[in-house]
């Protein structure tokens, strides 16, 4: 890594709030995208990425095999804890540095080129692996939604089909302009809301059985084929993990966030703990209402949930609540396009992606990156296709997610830590707290990036191979190879002239 390079500039704790456009241009950038966000549509975003009907849904069949109720619901308590521990130490940062580029940038700034390249390469693969996981999830729940409707055989050719269509649903939504996008977030944090509250309520007040609380809380339940209750207690933790991701959506939102220094690191915040105390209830309320372990955990519908709602409300109560999730699941889908198709627009502005100069043009008329969005539901798409061929693809595609963008969140805030007082705070920061929090934040990132390379079930064979660390091993290739071929070409601005003299003349040319 090339040395410590000066952390500055960035605005001190004490001025009051200055213009977003003045700092984005001090930070070498010229503002070319709408700033037509506000608080609540930063922290919306968010919470929409972070979607406890996405993340808790579609990975709860998981969680049943991999410790069952016990580890899915003191884990969702432990690891929320820790990540809120990251979130608060990524918002000191991003108030600094509030730009598109968010985490790499953040990297650049803090701790030179190379420590950017390879954050944002990781952020990258972390973002296309979540629309894939997203919204393949949303297309394994439409497959059983359609089961129990009309009895359709969710096949994973028909299941790739509908996960297709519901790529180009979020593409073409993303065009339509960043105001659009705001406000089909703000939509989605009360349908998420109200639409947990809904589906406890009915499960609380419907079903005829519950389970006992010995059971929701104390339940170990092994079906990984690993011996070790320890090892398997600690997989399981996959499902809390990769459902509280995706909150650095706020800071890539930042040039479109008005009061952004301060908005985008609150909306981070808020999102993970608003998610963290919705996601418990919503699990233990699922739990609760299971009627049959085995018929869940192994249901023809593929979706456990669905299971769970069948067996307690039947049909037409079932269907009416997957029709909830559903539809949260295409916000959150919808939402993490946006935030993915701007880290690519950022990372080709500084010239990192093999055809930077068509990714980075930005529309006239709705001041959105159109290639961008194009190119980020398109890979998300290719990153999917194994689930054609293996049942196993689905948890290797959230598991590429984790272990590609939870390292990108714990490296910005380790540059941060070593730069020491040299950084300089934005409006948002911790104060005396910076240092205790940013090291457990560091120190929970370093332990789940190797526990999520672990193989997740016995025998390891082909089809139950944990796919993440080849796919990690395969960026940081990827990203070391090119860095030679464009280590020229790239670069974050060091000041606002440098802004002025490429960035300027280059996006100019890039508006279409």
């Amino acid at each position: 890594m090339s040395p410590t390079p000066d952390p500055s500039p960035a605005p001190s704790p004490g001025l009051p709030q200055q213009d977003e456009e003045q700092r984005l241009r001090e930070l070498g950038y010229r503002p070319v995208l709408a700033r037509r966000m506000g608080g609540f549509g930063n922290f919306a975003i968010s919470f929409s990425v972070i979607s406890i009907l996405s993340g808790c849904m579609t990975l709860y069949g998981f969680g049943l095999a991999t410790g069952g109720p016990a580890v899915m619901l003191w884990g969702w308590a432990g690891v929320g804890l820790f990540v809120l521990c990251v979130g608060l130490a990524l918002a000191e940062v991003t108030s600094a540095y509030p730009t598109s580029g968010a985490l790499y940038y953040m990297a650049d700034r803090l701790g030179g080129r190379r420590w950017g390249w390879y954050t944002g390469w990781l952020n990258l693969l972390g973002l296309l692996g979540a629309i894939a996981g997203i919204d393949y999830g949303a297309a394994l729940f439409a497959g059983a939604f359609a089961n129990i409707q009309w009895g359709f055989e969710p096949t994973p050719g028909r299941t790739m089909l509908i996960f297709c269509a519901i790529l180009l649903l979020h593409a073409v939504l993303n065009l339509f302009g960043v105001r659009l996008v705001s406000l089909l977030n703000s939509v989605s944090v009360w349908w998420h809301l109200a639409g947990v509250a809904l589906i406890v309520g009915v499960l609380a007040i419907v079903p005829d059985h519950h389970r006992s609380p010995s059971f929701v809380f104390t339940e170990f339940v092994n079906e990984t084929g690993w011996d070790n209750p320890l090892y398997v207690a600690a997989i399981g933790l996959l499902l809390a993990q990769y459902t509280f991701s995706g909150y650095d959506a706020s800071a890539h939102l930042s040039e479109e966030t008005s009061h952004a220094s301060v908005a985008a690191s609150r909306g981070i915040v808020r999102a993970i703990w608003v998610s963290w105390i919705a996601g418990f209830v919503l699990l233990a309320g699922l739990t609760f209402a299971i009627q049959d372990y085995d018929t869940t955990r192994t249901t023809d519908t593929g979706v456990p949930p669905a299971q769970i709602m069948l067996d307690g409300l039947g049909t037409d109560g079932a269907s009416a609540l997957l029709l909830v999730v559903i539809i949260a699941q295409l916000f959150c889908g919808n939402a993490e396009v946006a935030a993915a198709s701007r880290m690519v627009f950022a990372f080709s502005r500084d010239g990192a992606l093999p055809g930077s100069h068509l990714w980075r043009k930005v529309s006239g008329r709705t001041q959105t990156p159109v290639a961008a969005v194009w190119l980020a539901v398109v890979v998300a798409g290719v990153l999917a296709l194994p689930s054609l061929y293996s049942a196993t693809a689905y948890n290797a595609v959230t598991a590429i997610n984790v272990i590609g963008i939870t390292p990108a969140y714990a490296i910005p805030v380790f540059l941060r830590l070593r730069a020491g007082d040299r950084f300089q705070p934005g409006p948002w920061h911790l104060g005396r707290w910076s240092r205790p929090i940013g090291w457990i934040a560091v120190g929970w990132v370093a332990c789940v990036t190797v526990l999520f390379c672990l193989p997740q079930a016995s025998p390891v064979t082909v089809d139950t191979m944990n796919y993440a660390s080849i796919a990690l091993a395969v960026v940081l290739v990827l990203a070391s190879v090119w860095w030679y071929v464009a280590r020229r070409s790239y670069g974050t601005p060091t000041t606002a002239a440098y802004g002025s003299d490429r960035d300027q003349a280059e996006l100019a040319e890039g508006i279409v």
